[in-house]
């Protein structure tokens, strides 16, 4: 049972990503936005296995669905951002100082919301009950996962934009620089 278990839960885990892709990429309009976002996911897992490593548990079950919720919460911080990053960049403004505003715009919103759901959490986490025993690896799943994305999201994801945007613009001067003869050939 506890095999068929899992294996359903790594589907519908799977399942959950995708949808979260094809949502994303639906309303930014673009099929590479949605991955800058997304990026925030694998820190998240980082984080929660870190955090059982530090506190001696195992992953479970329990610890499954916590790494599917935690997926949803680290993509919010992350839309946050990007959101308001792209938002600068569309009205015109260079890509360092869109970087720094929407840093310093959504610095609040991203840690607050962290914050708030660590220290609500943080109670579980300390229940010494055997009813709530179950519960502590989905605990120590979304604290650490959430601590440990939300500090990379504030800093790693600016910096992929920041490459991606200069990659793109390469990309772009690079295509107006080929000249076609008469022939139609490259020269």
């Amino acid at each position: 049972d506890q095999e068929q278990t899992e294996q359903s839960m790594k589907t519908g885990a799977l399942l959950a990503v995708a949808l979260i892709y094809l949502t994303l990429a639906w309303i930014f309009g673009s099929y590479s936005w949605p991955l800058f976002v997304m990026l925030a996911i694998p820190f998240g897992v980082v984080g929660a296995a870190w955090g059982h490593l530090f506190l001696g548990l195992s992953f479970t079950i329990i610890t499954i669905l916590g790494l599917i919720g935690l997926s949803g919460i680290v993509v919010n911080n992350a839309i946050v951002l990007v959101v308001f990053y792209k938002q600068n960049r569309d009205a015109g403004m260079e890509l360092k100082q869109a970087m720094i505003e929407a840093g310093c715009q959504r610095l609040r919103p991203v840690v607050l919301s962290s914050l708030t759901t660590i220290v609500g959490l943080l109670p579980l986490l300390f229940e010494k009950s055997t009813q709530a025993q179950f519960l502590i690896p989905m605990a120590v799943t979304l604290i650490f996962g959430l601590a440990f994305s939300t500090v990379l999201v504030l800093f790693f994801i600016p910096a992929v934009l920041a490459l991606y945007e200069r990659i793109a613009a390469r990309l772009r001067k690079a295509e107006e620089e080929i000249v076609l003869d008469e022939q139609g050939e490259r020269i």
